[in-house]
Parts: structure tokens; sequence; C-alpha cells
């Protein structure tokens, strides 16, 4: 039997409601890892996963995709015996030195106030046993390459090779948000993003055959997929966009293209969200990133919505962006040459600093209800 120690990180924060944020940790926990056998198990502030050596490679999947876990190491359980103990940290110092490290420390951590060492005692005869034991590591308490790490509960836990966890909330815990989804490198990340806070996600897509291609349409299905293993599962309504793009390409001024077709969008997801229970939208605009993300023509954009949007990266330089896309998965996929239907729809010369009143009164004057309402009606669904 494997057995998998969790820290909450952040939920150890909370206070009298911490419980309802562990307990949906729990189930989120458990629904992932649905069909393997594996129990999961909470003591003192800490989360257990046991199992079966055939569903480690499931579970740890699951470990590695869980929003609301600071960290998650493969664990040795062991008596409450100081032999026990330090054999146990004898053998996690000799995977250590099989993966390359040649540097540790010992952290203890005794809930049980009855064991007959404290913490510093313990990592004292911790850390002897290991460097007579175990060639090739020797003690950095300043910066490690490795720790090695004794909890002292019902029973002592000690493991070597721990992993990060996604860290946030649990998903779910903060209610649910509508995600713009275009197949660029940005809105993927705002979604990962509001997910760590709590969010669960629908996301909507705006497809306009054929000046969009399939293969864009695939390329945002695909991202859909990456972010969902974060989000347990997310909705992805692929809205045809064409008509309404058409209208706004022949009665919109060339500068106001873009504006305007923002506006439409905004309007549209926010019809979707009402109806999937969405009490949020959730967008990847970046602040003066490009013309339509002005801070005046972000407040032309949102002037047909009254939910809350949320713009994760709004303060992010792309830099930034990017490397959280390359972490969780999505920036290979954004990438690929298949240009969603803003880019496209790009004016040469776009209008910088938008005026809200003029806005709203171009966009009036196009008459876009009918054709908005044809397309949320026609929207497809893809399950994720």
């Amino acid at each position: 039997m494997t057995s998998y120690l969790l820290k909450p990180g952040e939920l150890a924060l909370k206070g009298e409601n911490r419980k309802m944020f562990e307990y949906i940790l729990k189930q989120n926990l458990k629904s992932m890892i649905r069909g393997t056998g594996a129990v999961v198990e909470r003591t003192h502030g800490r989360f257990f996963v046991r199992c079966d050596g055939d569903a480690e490679v499931r579970v740890e999947d699951a470990l590695a995709h869980l929003f609301g876990i600071a960290g998650w190491a493969k664990t040795q359980t062991c008596e409450k015996t100081v032999d026990a103990i330090l054999a146990a940290c004898v053998e996690e110092a000799k995977l250590l030195v099989l993966h390359g490290m040649r540097t540790f420390k010992i952290e203890a951590r005794r809930t049980d106030k009855s064991f007959p060492l404290d913490s510093y005692g313990i990592m004292r005869l911790a850390g002897a046993a290991v460097l007579e034991a175990v060639d090739g590591l020797c003690v950095d308490v300043h910066h490690p390459q490795a720790f090695i790490e004794v909890e002292i509960r019902e029973k002592a836990y000690v493991f070597g090779a721990a992993h990060d966890g996604a860290r946030g909330l649990p998903v779910g815990s903060a209610g649910k948000g509508m995600l713009l989804l275009s197949g660029g490198i940005d809105s993927p990340v705002a979604g990962w993003l509001m997910g760590s806070r709590g969010l669960r996600l629908d996301a909507v897509y705006f497809h306009a055959y054929p000046y969009t291609s399939d293969e864009a349409r695939q390329k945002v299905i695909t991202l859909s997929k990456i972010i969902s293993r974060y989000t347990l599962g997310l909705m992805l309504h692929i809205v045809s966009f064409t008509g309404v793009e058409q209208r706004i390409k022949a009665h919109a001024p060339e500068p106001w293209l873009t504006v305007l077709l923002r506006m439409a969008m905004m309007e549209c997801a926010e019809a979707i969200a009402w109806k999937r229970g969405c009490k949020s939208l959730i967008t990847g605009e970046s602040l003066s990133q490009v013309a339509s993300q002005t801070m005046e023509n972000i407040a032309c954009t949102q002037s047909r919505t009254r939910l809350p949007i949320f713009r994760p990266l709004i303060g992010m330089d792309k830099e930034r962006i990017v490397s959280i896309g390359e972490k969780i998965g999505t920036y290979e996929i954004s990438i690929l040459p298949y240009e969603d239907c803003c880019v496209l729809f790009s004016p040469p010369h776009p209008i910088l600093r938008g005026d809200v009143d003029e806005a709203k009164q171009r966009y009036e004057a196009l008459e876009l209800s009918a054709l908005l309402e044809e397309a949320i009606a026609t929207s497809e669904i893809q399950c994720c």
C-alpha cells in the first residue's frame, strides 16, 4: 500500500470556515481519483491518500493538478520508535542520492507531544544517522538541495522527494465563472489562475468559419481539456460569430472594428453565463498589451455587461504570462499558427482610446440583438 501526504497550504489560514474548504478539497480529490480504489483520509491538518501500486500514476497525476494543496509526497509510514524513524530517514536519503542530490536538511514536526524526542532531537539524530549510513550527502541547513521531513502524529511519517502542489483554493469554493477563451496565450492562463482561486469554469469560444479554421477550433478544444484537468471538467460553448462579424465589418468604421466586436462578445458571453449559473466573466486582458486593452477601450468593451469581470493578467507582462502557460501546458498549443477571429479582423490603425458614449452609440446602431440571439441558440457545447 502506497501512502501520500498532502500539505493544505492556504487552507491552513482559514478560520471558522476552514472545514468547508477542506470538505470541498476532499470531494474534489475523490472525484479525480474515482475508480482507482484509492482512499482519502484527513487527520489534524493533513490529508493522506492511500492506494495500491497500480494506481500510483493516476493518483500522482491527480495530486499534480489539484488546486488547494501546497505540496505532496510519497510517504513512508512507520512505528513511532526512534529506530524505525531513523531507518526510514536513511532510506529516503538513499533515494535522494539516486536522484543526484548532494545536500540535505532534516525537518521535523511533532504533533504528538508524548513522543520522547522534541523536533530538534529528531532532526539531530536523523541527520547523524544519514551522514553515517549514506555516502555522497552532506548537511546544508541554509540552502539544501532536498529535505527529509519527519512528522510525528498518530504514526510517524517520513518523506523526502516532495512535489510542489498547484496551491490556491479548491475548485468550487468560490462559485462559477465564464471564461472568454480564445486560441491565444493569455486567456487559458487567465482561466487557470481563476480556477486556482476556487472558481469552477465554463468557457465560451467565438468561431467565425470560414474566416477562422477548423484547426483554430480544435486548438481551443485542446486548451479547454488542459484547463479542465485542473478544474474538474469544463463546458465549452462554441458560438458561431460569422454573422455578427460580417455585420460589424460592413457597417462600422474600420478603427472601431475590434472594440465593437469585443463588445458583442462580452454581451453574448454574459447571456450564456446567466443561463449557466455563472456569476462572473473572466478575460485574458493585460493593460495596454494591445490596442483593445487600453484603459479607455476596456471601459468600452465592458459597457455591455453587468456581471463582475475578472482580469487576473491585468498587471502582468507577456514574459510572466508565457512562463505560466509553459508551466501548465497551454503555451505550446497556444502558439500553433491558427488565428482567432479577433486577430483576423484587427484593423491596421485601431482606435486607441475610445469614448464609452460614442462606443455605445455605434454599437446600438449595428442592431445586433437578433444576430446574437441566433448565435447563442445555435451554439455547440463540448464537455471537456
